[in-house]
C-alpha cells in the first residue's frame, strides 16, 4: 500500500519522549510545552504561541477569547473540514458559508463583502490543502468592517502570503499537529496571537478557567484544552525539521507536476505568482464537473494498493447545516477533487507508481 500520508518520526522525538517520561512531567506542565509554544510562534512570526489538545478545539478556544457566541455571525468557506464550522456552532454562533476561489480554491475575499451583515463578528479564512488565502485583501476587508480574523491554517505550516507566514495575519491563528499534518505531536494544536491580552485570556481559557493568581478560583467557565509535555516533545523534535519537511513536500509537487503534466482532463494543483503552497497535500481536479471520472480513479488507484481522498463536501451541503443556498465553485472542486499520496515517506518511485495508473 501507498499510503496518503504517514508521519516522519526519528530518534529525535523518542529521545525528547523518553526525557519527558523520566522527568515525570508527562501531563500538562514540563519544559517542553513552553519550548514549543515559543518555538513555533517565532517561526510563524508572532508573539504567542497557546498550545492546544488538537486543532478543532484551537479554533474554538480562538472564537471563546473573542467573546463570539449567540446571536453573532462568522464566515467560513464552504469547502473545508467541518471543524472549521462545527467551532463556530459550539460557541453558539453561525456559521456564514462563503464560494471559493476558483483558481486558488481557498475562500473567495470578492464574495466575502455579500455576506457581511450587521450580526458578522469574525471571519474564518481556510489555507486550504497547503495554499494560502489572500491575506492582504481578507485583512482589509475585514478592517473596513472592524471584524475579527481568525486564520484557520492546520493544513498549510510554513505557506506564505506575499512573503509572509500564514498564521501570523490575524488576531488569532489556529494550527493542527494531528498525525498527517506537516509537523505533528500525535495530536494537538495551537493558537498563535502577538496580542498579551488575547494570549492570556486564551491560556486561562485553557486550564478551566482558573485564576492566574487564586489557585481553584475560576472567574468564568473555561475548558480543559491543554497539551500534554510528551506531544509537545515531539513538537520540539519536528519544529526543528519544518523547513526540510516543507522542502521535501515542494520537490514532490514539482516531480507530480513533472509526470502529470500531459494526462489530459487532469487540472494539477495551483500556485498563485503572491503564495508558496506547501502542498500539505498533493490536490488535482478530475474530468467533468459529475464526478464520474474522479470516482473512478479513487476506485483505480485503491484496486492497485495506493490511498487516495476524495477533496472535503461543502460544509452547507451536510444535514447539521442545511444550507439551502448553492455553491457553484465549491460543489464543483468537491465532485471532482482528489488527494494522492503526498507523505514525505514516498520515494520517487512511489510517485511514479501513482503518476502512471493516474495516466492510464
Amino acid at each position: 500500500m501507498i499510503p496518503i500520508a504517514e508521519p516522519v518520526l526519528g530518534e529525535e522525538e523518542l529521545a525528547n519522549v523518553t526525557e519527558a517520561v523520566k522527568s515525570g512531567w508527562i501531563s500538562s506542565k514540563g519544559k517542553f510545552i513552553l519550548e514549543f509554544e515559543e518555538g513555533f510562534a517565532r517561526y510563524c512570526g508572532v508573539r504567542h504561541g497557546v498550545a492546544t489538545s488538537n486543532g478543532t478545539v484551537a479554533l474554538h478556544l480562538a472564537l471563546a477569547a473573542l467573546d463570539i457566541g449567540f446571536g453573532d455571525e462568522v464566515i467560513v468557506p464552504t469547502l473545508t473540514f467541518v471543524a472549521t464550522a462545527n467551532a463556530v456552532r459550539y460557541t453558539g454562533a453561525k456559521p456564514v458559508f462563503v464560494d471559493s476561489h476558483p483558481d486558488y480554491w481557498c475562500i473567495d475575499p470578492e464574495k466575502i463583502e455579500k455576506a457581511i451583515t450587521p450580526q458578522t463578528k469574525a471571519i474564518i479564512p481556510v489555507h486550504l490543502y497547503g495554499h494560502p488565502c489572500d491575506m492582504d485583501a481578507i485583512m482589509t476587508i475585514a478592517r473596513e468592517h472592524h471584524l475579527y480574523v481568525v486564520e484557520d491554517a492546520a493544513e498549510a505550516h510554513g505557506a506564505e502570503c506575499k512573503g509572509k507566514k500564514v498564521g501570523s495575519f490575524g488576531d488569532i491563528n489556529c494550527f493542527s499537529f494531528y498525525a498527517n499534518k506537516i509537523i505533528t505531536t500525535g495530536e494537538g494544536g495551537m493558537c498563535l496571537t502577538s496580542s498579551d491580552k488575547l494570549a492570556s485570556k486564551m491560556r486561562i481559557l485553557r486550564d478551566h478557567g482558573m485564576s492566574p493568581s487564586k489557585r481553584y478560583w475560576h472567574d468564568r467557565v473555561g475548558f480543559n484544552y491543554r497539551m500534554t509535555n510528551m506531544q509537545a516533545a515531539v513538537g520540539v523534535a519536528q519544529l526543528k525539521k519544518l523547513d526540510h519537511f516543507i522542502e521535501k513536500k515542494r520537490e514532490i509537487a514539482t516531480t507530480y507536476n513533472s509526470l502529470l503534466a500531459s494526462v489530459g482532463g487532469l487540472s494539477l494543483p495551483p500556485e498563485m505568482p503572491w503564495a508558496k503552497n506547501v502542498y500539505w497535500m498533493y490536490s488535482v481536479l478530475v474530468g467533468s464537473l459529475g464526478g464520474s471520472q474522479r470516482n473512478e480513479l479513487i476506485g483505480r488507484l485503491g484496486q492497485s494498493e495506493i490511498e487516495s481522498r476524495p477533496f472535503f463536501y461543502p460544509v452547507h451541503l451536510m444535514p447539521p447545516y442545511d444550507n439551502r443556498r448553492r455553491f457553484s465553485v465549491a460543489e464543483g472542486l468537491s465532485r471532482r477533487g482528489i488527494n494522492l499520496p503526498s507523505g514525505n515517506k514516498l520515494s520517487k518511485e512511489d510517485l511514479k507508481s501513482v503518476a502512471k495508473e493516474v495516466s492510464m
